[in-house]
């Protein structure tokens, strides 16, 4: 599982470079972002790669941005992560339950995939990329009709509605359009009361980051911050402790 989220997140590293430049992800290969030279299979294994040409292309000699093996590290991380939270939960070996176990291992890998896609093409150049985000709404709305759990689609549209007020509120600048459609994904994954442990996360750690560069002056005050990441690092605790952080808060309360 390691290997193969290896190999997934090398083509969104790809994904996430094409798709600001506007090309497809499935045509040609892989080429150098500073010479455009075409990446030889031994220069292009994920990770290994990086470390044998010292973060550099061997062509040009220029550096090879530090985001790439990460990507392809997280996303590795994030196959044998999930998978071993699934195998936890189901027998992947029994015929019924094992192929709707395996049919919620794609459907997870696609969703955190997609999602460290939009997270760091947020965090890079602040937009979400509506070719990543839909795909994973209609998926994320497909499941529905397997789970039966159709209340989570009006949460969805709450959520949407909460952030869209926001966005009026700060003349569409303190939050983007963009968020407002991840906020709908964000209620069809987690439902209630998740969503509500979701956004109290996000705010909280985009305040908190704030803050942090401001006083580092790596950020003015009038500066923008991507939101994306915070409200999916929000939808990923949500959805794995969002019941024990919700009684948690109450108990306190």
């Amino acid at each position: 599982m390691f290997l193969i989220g290896l190999a997934v997140g090398s083509f969104l590293n790809v994904v996430i470079f094409r798709l600001k430049h506007g090309d497809s992800p499935m045509k040609g290969r892989s080429y150098c972002d500073h010479c455009k030279g075409k990446i030889a299979w031994f220069d292009n294994i994920p990770l290994l790669s990086f470390l044998f040409l010292g973060g550099k292309c061997r062509t040009c000699r220029k550096k090879i941005p530090v985001d790439y093996p990460l990507v392809e590290l997280l996303a590795g991380l994030q196959f044998v992560w999930i998978y071993w939270l699934l195998t936890v939960n189901f027998n992947f070996f029994n015929s019924w339950e094992g192929f709707y176990s395996l049919a919620l291992l794609v459907y997870w890998l696609l969703l955190f995939s997609g999602s460290l896609v939009i997270a760091v093409y947020d965090f890079k150049h602040m937009l979400i990329p509506d070719e990543v985000l839909w795909p994973l709404i209609i998926v994320s709305f497909l499941r529905l009709f397997v789970s039966q759990q159709w209340q989570v689609v009006p949460v969805a549209f709450l959520s949407m509605g909460f952030i869209l007020s926001l966005w009026l509120l700060t003349k569409k600048k303190g939050i983007g359009f963009g968020d407002i459609k991840l906020a709908f994904l964000m209620g069809l994954v987690l439902g209630s009361p998740r969503i509500i442990i979701a956004f109290m996360i996000a705010f909280l750690t985009g305040a908190v980051v704030g803050v942090i560069l401001l006083l580092l002056r790596v950020k003015k005050f009038k500066s923008q911050i991507a939101f994306g990441p915070f409200l999916l690092l929000g939808m990923i605790v949500a959805k794995l402790w969002g019941y024990q952080v919700w009684q948690w808060y109450f108990r306190l309360l």
